[in-house]
């Protein structure tokens, strides 16, 4: 019986080493792809954006999407929604950060005026551009940044998000809304050229430029909803068409760069489109370094 219980020993062994190796490689190979999408991946890492932190903050909004109540255009409900944690870029990503990616092929090239100007936001980028730069940066830091859903935008944003509900009869005909929408986006649109980042101002949460002369990318796909009541059943979903929050919200398809030349869903467009990303409360290196603890890769070394 012995030699068969050494074997087994033995055998188990072997396969917690040969685990504890995939394990490790697998945490190399995760080191070796941030390097290679960034070589000064330790030095950017000190230089990760400013952010701003926003605890317990709430929002009332009415959810991104088309509301449709017996076959008839509606405004969508007004919801309530609490972040006990937030955090937010203090500034919208600059142009010459977004040529830092461009520089390291992680990023496509944005056209003039803005390419490579520090004191200048990044403009005329598509919501691939703004994906292909958030996984750039949380190589480059080894923390994750993604973009932000349009409810916590609204939150970040506070005062300066505006309600678009059109507040529409009921029996109103669709030239109606279509022109009260119009009004409504075109209302105290200010100077829509591209200025200097902080150009804006500071809004009450001690973020830069919200609603500005930049709109900016969510993550949040175009829904339309059925209401029946004050119930709301959400429908077909399209990705291909993303929400973006500015002076209004709009929606523009995924791959376009400069909503003026065609492709906002509806409305007015957008004047310029940038980027603005939130970083999760674990970073991407931390949750690596937790899986090494618990099976003995780092012996407590940091």
């Amino acid at each position: 019986m012995a030699a068969p219980r050494r074997l087994f020993r033995t055998t188990a062994m072997l396969i917690a080493l040969k685990t504890k190796l995939a394990v490790k490689a697998s945490l190399v190979a995760f080191s070796l792809g941030a390097a290679v999408l960034n070589p000064t991946v330790t030095e950017r890492s000190s230089h990760a954006p400013e952010t701003i932190v926003l605890r317990d903050v709430t929002v009332s909004f009415r959810p991104a999407g088309d509301f449709q109540r017996d076959g008839e255009a509606v405004d969508g409900p007004l919801q309530r929604r609490m972040f006990s944690r937030l955090e937010i870029m203090k500034s919208q990503v600059s142009a010459a950060d977004y040529a830092a990616c461009v520089a390291d092929n992680a990023c496509a090239a944005a056209p003039e005026p803005t390419r490579g100007a520090a004191h200048m936001p990044a403009t005329q980028v598509s919501w691939q551009d703004a994906q292909a730069y958030a996984q750039w940066l949380s190589a480059a830091t080894g923390e994750l940044w993604r973009l932000p859903t349009d409810a916590e935008w609204a939150a970040a944003a506070g005062s300066r998000f505006r309600d678009d509900a059109l507040r529409i009869a009921a029996g109103s005909s669709p030239s109606d809304r279509w022109l009260a929408k119009y009004d409504y986006e075109t209302a105290d649109r200010g100077d829509e050229t591209v200025r200097p980042r902080g150009a804006h101002g500071l809004n009450e949460n001690g973020l830069q430029d919200v609603a500005g002369s930049v709109w900016e990318w969510t993550d949040t796909c175009f829904t339309r909803y059925t209401m029946a009541g004050e119930d709301v059943k959400p429908g077909a979903v399209n990705c291909g068409v993303r929400v973006v929050e500015g002076a209004h919200r709009a929606y523009v398809t995924n791959f376009i760069r400069d909503a003026r030349s065609g492709g906002c869903a509806v409305g007015k467009p957008p004047a310029h489109l940038g980027i603005r990303l939130v970083r999760e409360s674990r970073p991407l290196a931390r949750h690596f370094v937790k899986i090494a603890d618990k099976i003995g890769l780092r012996d407590g070394r940091e």
